[in-house]
């Protein structure tokens, strides 16, 4: 067979195969309809806790209009100059809670939130875990105090799973996570329970509990008296292990019974 013809039927097959594939694959474009996007604001790079947000660190980004993301915004101009609460990753959508609000300026009160209050609370350097306390550290707040009908001291817990957002004069969290030797403590609470802290503070002597961030349980942990913790400790028994009980004593092997008689001197 002529190698010209043989060259000359795979370069029409080529072209022919090339056609059907353009033809193909605009057939399956025109089929296929584009998905509405929105555009969110979100960090041209990674921004750091505390840095004010300036227009050149924010772009808008893409967004599938299907899937919206609640707080995210739309407009540059709405986050230019608040600050930034949080670690922020670069084309990640900007949250309302991810910033200060509006026209609060920076700071400390930047990092109070529409409706919350920032109350500051002074514990015992010893009996307190001041020492390991970050911001950002959830704490519960005991108070040891007084009654005037009751003799005994109590202790009750006050609040539970309160956030510290600030830590001495420290509001951000150290670069190598290093904790604050200090003993007072910025927390961030409702109006409500920022009324429980002060009358507490004023009552007696208050503690810090550390917890687990994750762990959002409440304890249902009624006041303990001086009395309860007494009586608990008198009434436990004391039970030894069973590797350690004493064994019986050694039974001596009984001795042979034995009969004396007497007869006037001798025996």
């Amino acid at each position: 067979m002529n190698p010209r013809r043989i060259l000359i039927a795979l370069a029409l097959a080529l072209c022919f195969s090339a056609a059907s594939t353009w033809y193909v694959s605009r057939r399956m474009a025109a089929g296929v309809k584009k998905l509405p996007e929105v555009s969110y604001a979100a960090p041209a790079r990674a921004v750091e806790a505390g840095e004010v947000l300036r227009q050149q660190d924010i772009v808008l980004v893409a967004w599938p209009a299907a899937s919206p993301i609640a707080g995210a915004s739309t407009r540059l101009a709405d986050l230019i100059g608040r600050e930034a609460l949080f670690p922020l990753a670069q084309g990640q959508p900007i949250l309302e809670r991810d910033l200060s609000a509006p026209g609060s300026g920076t700071g400390l009160a930047s990092k109070v939130p529409d409706g919350m209050r920032a109350v500051s609370l002074r514990s015992n350097e010893v009996v307190g875990v001041s020492g390991f306390l970050i911001p950002g550290s959830h704490l519960d707040v005991l108070v040891t105090y007084r009654a005037d009908n009751v003799p005994d001291p109590i202790t009750a817990t006050v609040l539970q799973n309160a956030v510290a957002i600030a830590v001495g004069h420290q509001v951000e969290p150290d670069p190598e996570g290093k904790p604050s030797d200090v003993t007072i403590v910025t927390l961030l609470l409702s109006p409500e329970d920022a009324e429980r802290a002060v009358l507490a503070s004023n009552q007696g002597v208050i503690h810090f509990v550390l917890r687990n961030g994750n762990d959002a349980r409440h304890a249902d942990a009624p006041p303990l008296m001086l009395s309860e913790l007494t009586a608990a400790t008198i009434s436990a028994p004391h039970v030894m292990p069973k590797t350690i009980q004493p064994r019986a004593p050694f039974a001596a092997k009984p001795r042979e019974p034995e009969i004396e008689t007497v007869l006037g001197g001798a025996r």
